[in-house]
């Protein structure tokens, strides 16, 4: 095993997956956290922002030059949609070996970028050192589908349901508590970002449905699949189990799992497999928390690989 230290440095270290980030990259034998990067935190200390982490580093507004001056091993973007590109450029001149992780859309349809969704995608890994690290929804969306991606008679139609935390920190409708008090917000009814993304990797076209709800973090989608032939809940839930039974981040059970289960765990929940009387249409639940798995947690395994060590170091399992 490598024990090799490796600098890391996050970019847009503000936003409720940077924290969790932090918290990680603290716990981790192998990284060395020696920049975050933040306009709004700007100066004050990592450590009075964070419980948990401890040290004397400071938040620093670094545009893409001076993130890439700093000479990080491994640099993490966690910036919202659409800002990645000139971070990307500039560490490609000064430091083109650096392993970038982009937690936005931005390269997750870029054939040149490695879609680091490693319960799916692990055995496509060739080296490379740009990963796109999946959507939270997109995660449970195909984790969901794929033990069933050969049985389907139709697009299979997702119904997914967030905690606020999802809609990041940027003041909108969507993580404003008061106007979530009691309410579900739909938005995005067809074409959303996870929608095609989903569809891309799975080779399938899905169907998405998103909400926000009131509660803070993990999100439930619950997805309707017609099959092209009868099949017994057991044979189903056969599958699931055989797809995941040796992944120590999705646990198949029998039950629907809720969301209110999820929250700080680094894990994917799946369950439910409710089977019409025909035999062809299955319902599958899963839950995950959107800041760890769904972002963090997942950030972290594709790290973990890309340095040499157990996928699963510093991930509570």
């Amino acid at each position: 095993m490598s024990t090799t230290q490796h600098r890391i440095g996050i970019v847009g270290a503000r936003g409720h997956t940077g924290a969790e980030l932090i918290r990680l990259v603290a716990s981790h034998p192998a990284l060395e956290l020696v920049f975050v990067s933040s306009r709004e935190l700007d100066g004050q200390r990592v450590a009075d922002n964070v419980p948990g982490f401890e040290g004397e580093l400071r938040y620093a507004s670094l545009d893409p030059e001076a993130v890439a001056a700093q000479g990080a091993d491994v640099v993490v973007l966690a910036l919202p949609n659409g800002k990645a590109a000139p971070y990307v450029e500039a560490i490609d001149k000064a430091k083109p070996d650096t392993l970038i992780v982009d937690l936005s859309a931005d390269y997750r349809f870029d054939e040149r970028w490695y879609y680091g969704l490693p319960e799916l995608t692990r055995q496509r890994w060739r080296g490379e050192k740009r990963i796109s690290n999946p959507g939270c929804y997109a995660t449970a969306v195909q984790l969901s589908i794929a033990p069933l991606k050969d049985l389907l008679a139709a697009p299979p139609v997702s119904f997914g349901v967030s905690g606020y935390s999802g809609a990041g920190t940027t003041p909108s409708d969507r993580n404003d508590p008061e106007k979530l008090r009691d309410n579900l917000m739909p938005y995005s009814l067809t074409g959303h970002m996870h929608e095609k993304e989903a569809s891309r990797h799975l080779g399938v076209p899905v169907e998405f449905m998103p909400h926000v709800a009131p509660h803070f973090r993990g999100l439930t989608v619950t997805t309707n699949l017609y099959l092209a032939r009868p099949v017994k809940r057991e044979d189903i839930v056969n599958r699931f189990h055989g797809a995941y039974d040796g992944e120590k981040l999705v646990h198949v059970q029998d039950e629907a799992p809720w969301v209110s289960q999820i929250a700080h765990k680094h894990h994917v929940d799946i369950g439910g497999f409710a089977v019409s009387s025909d035999g062809k249409r299955v319902v599958v639940v899963a839950t995950l928390d959107n800041l760890l798995k769904g972002a963090a947690t997942q950030a972290m395994q594709n790290i973990n690989r890309a340095i040499g060590v157990d996928e699963y170091t510093a991930i509570p399992v």
